[in-house]
């Protein structure tokens, strides 16, 4: 088993040096052209289309300044991420052993699949009104509505990463004696830590976009609110300052799912090993 792990783990590396590389430019070097040239096109932008469409830098600098100033966006940002947290991590908890379960289980799997599919394919917009219905227009409510964007997604890569288990390791194992909570645990959960992961990030991304939406269709608070309030009254300065700290939280949560994924992906080894 042992031989297999590290087998696995230099294809993993020489998986990771595929690609054209420029020689002796660093990631950074390439990620500050982006945003400079971002920038430029965004000022560009400001000056063909009308300082009052299209906001430009400086002027959206002034108005973060102002909104810092007041508090407005740390009040606004902090009820966002306090719902984004209490429904993703609620997804997290309750979707991950539900895909285990499905995935290690395979008559349950099967049965519970078309189930699945059918609500991940559903609109998560169609579930709000009755959503309000029962829960109002409090927190709870949209705690909800971000547990439900982000749960399928979640449960779906949990599912996949379990049936998709080397199956000659899995024979290996039996045939060696284990049981079948150590096949489980030692093989099937390391195994799917890649589909985990993957689907840890894709409901991230979906209950951040789920939370502007249940703050713009509950109680209008938040920076889903903010965003109402600048857009109805046409502040495009402000607005943008918005959505640029969506853009914000949405790295630092990426940022934190990759420095999971790095601790999950040792423990991985550790148990192969």
């Amino acid at each position: 088993m042992a031989v297999l792990v590290k087998r696995e783990r230099s294809e993993t590396q020489r998986r990771g040096r595929v690609g054209l590389r420029p020689a002796h430019v660093s990631i950074g070097v390439w990620r500050l052209g982006i945003l400079i040239a971002s920038i430029a096109a965004w000022w560009l932008i400001a000056v063909v289309a009308g300082r009052n469409f299209v906001p430009t830098p400086p002027q959206t600098l002034a108005a973060a300044g102002q909104m810092i100033a007041d508090g407005t966006i740390w009040r606004a940002s902090g009820e966002t991420v306090a719902i984004f947290l209490g429904g993703y991590v609620v997804a997290a908890v309750v979707a991950i052993p539900c895909g285990l379960l499905m995935g290690g289980i395979r008559t349950l799997g099967s049965a519970f699949e078309p189930f699945v599919d059918a609500l991940s394919a559903m609109p998560r917009v169609a579930f709000i009104p009755l959503i309000i219905v029962f829960l109002g227009l409090g927190p709870l409510a949209k705690i909800v509505v971000v547990f439900i964007g982000a749960a399928m997604p979640i449960l779906i890569n949990t599912y996949a990463g379990v049936r998709n288990c080397d199956g000659e390791l899995l024979e290996m194992a039996r045939s060696a004696g284990a049981t079948e909570l150590q096949v489980f645990y030692k093989i099937m959960l390391p195994g799917s830590l890649p589909y985990i992961t993957a689907g840890l990030r894709v409901g991230a991304s979906l209950a951040l976009i789920n939370t502007v939406v249940a703050e713009l269709y509950t109680a209008v608070n938040g920076l889903g609110g903010l965003l109402s309030v600048y857009g109805n009254s046409f502040r495009m300065a402000p607005y943008f300052v918005v959505v640029f700290v969506l853009g914000v939280i949405g790295v630092a949560v990426m940022q934190s799912l990759k420095l999971l994924e790095r601790n999950m992906a040792r423990w991985r080894y550790n148990e192969h090993s």
